[in-house]
């Protein structure tokens, strides 16, 4: 099996949820890696999302400990969705 990562940086506007976190995550820019594994037996390159790792705390936040939490990702796109769509305390989104 071949997997490969990538890490990126996403921006949350909104609190949100982090399930196994009892608090809610503050918005902020995060670190997440995502793992892909290649689809074989096709013509073409192409890779499947495996796994999404979330790293808390925000990359804006003091780094006196560090979480790295496991999401599926079908979670990962729905707190991306989630974050895209709820409007903002100031009436913005």
């Amino acid at each position: 099996m071949n997997v490969r990562t990538t890490r990126s940086t996403v921006t949350f506007t909104k609190p949100f949820r982090l399930d196994g976190f009892n608090e809610n995550q503050p918005p902020g820019d995060y670190r997440v890696d995502i793992d892909e594994e290649l689809i074989e037996g096709v013509s073409f390159l192409a890779y499947r999302r495996i796994a999404a790792l979330f790293h808390l705390p925000a990359l804006s936040q003091p780094q006196t400990s560090i979480q790295v939490a496991s999401i599926t990702p079908a979670t990962f796109d729905a707190m991306l969705e989630q974050d895209a769509m709820t409007p903002s305390s100031n009436g913005r989104n």
